[in-house]
């Protein structure tokens, strides 16, 4: 076979960082592939062409088909592929990582493994949701209880304030219609957050698994971060768009989650907060290296012949 048609890979340093692309873009009943730089989306209508480098995370409903090329190019980019069910929540695949650098990730490593650590970085994730106050003396359980009288005071209020009937959290992840409308807003949104979180853990080479508040998930990070924003972003969405009760309510509260996360910034603050959360010493960004890894001394410099100190 000849050349594929396209444009030579870009350098990860070429692209767009996370902080400056696009939250999401969800598609279904479509054919992805792709022209130079660019996937293009197939439907009934024609042709649009999306620019990879300029996207966090695609969101794949029903009736998506992405060809080999389209993923290619996806993974080049840094683009992470959320494949959902009819209304589903479940993350299935992602993008490469946008850096080289496994800093982040090392560290995030140290400081689950350690509990006095883990515990520091607990205390700094509760400490965002409660910027007023000094929770650096709070146990786990005093913190776990802070949060859930500020999410049952997030339900409560948006309920008040829409006048719809709350009931609680229940809904079953496997049968989003089983749900009353606010749940099923709430599970909508919420794919909305998980995904771009996701994308954006991923993005800075961080593990989506090594939780901290939450434990033993492959998405337990993912979970973490997302918790942030709900109370902020899809708690009263969901809420809205339950007193309005569209017809697709799905499509509304994800426009709406969308245009929410692009005002208030988001991805942006995702970026920056996962950072202070793991690394908050850190000020710049360090050269991309490879070192080798040495038990005395930390690190000794890589593509180096070794064979003088044997013996």
């Amino acid at each position: 076979m000849g050349d594929q048609p396209g444009i030579v890979r870009p350098e990860l340093q070429a692209l767009p960082q996370i902080k400056d692309r696009m939250t999401f873009l969800y598609l279904e009943h479509c054919t992805l592939g792709r022209q130079d730089g660019a996937i293009t989306v197939t439907d009934d209508t024609g042709v649009v062409h999306v620019p990879a480098a300029a996207v966090s995370v695609l969101l794949l409903g029903p009736g998506t088909r992405v060809t080999h090329r389209a993923m290619e190019l996806m993974g080049d980019a840094g683009v992470g592929a959320v494949w959902v069910g009819e209304h589903g929540v479940r993350y299935y695949a992602h993008g490469r990582p946008l850096t080289t650098r496994s800093r982040l990730l090392e560290r995030q490593a140290e400081l689950v493994s350690n509990t006095r650590k883990h515990l520091d970085v607990v205390r700094r994730m509760y400490q965002l949701r409660f910027p007023e106050e000094d929770v650096a003396h709070l146990t786990t359980q005093q913190l776990r209880g802070r949060e859930g009288s500020r999410v049952r005071s997030a339900y409560q209020k948006a309920a008040k304030e829409t006048g719809v009937q709350w009931n609680g959290r229940v809904y079953k992840p496997d049968d989003f219609s089983a749900g009353d409308s606010v749940n099923q807003a709430l599970s909508a949104g919420h794919a909305c957050l998980y995904g771009l979180a996701h994308a954006v853990i991923v993005a800075l080479g961080c593990s989506p698994g090594l939780g901290f508040i939450h434990v033993g998930h492959e998405c337990s990070f993912v979970y973490d971060i997302a918790d942030l924003y709900k109370a902020e972003v899809t708690i009263p969405i969901a809420f809205q768009v339950a007193a309005e009760n569209p017809e697709d309510l799905p499509a509304v509260v994800r426009r709406r989650v969308r245009d929410a996360m692009v005002s208030a910034r988001i991805l942006e603050r995702m970026v920056h907060d996962i950072r202070w959360l793991l690394a908050p010493e850190e000020k710049t960004e360090q050269e991309e290296a490879v070192y080798l890894w040495d038990n005395r001394i930390g690190t000794v410099d890589n593509a180096v012949n070794y064979a003088w100190e044997e013996g």
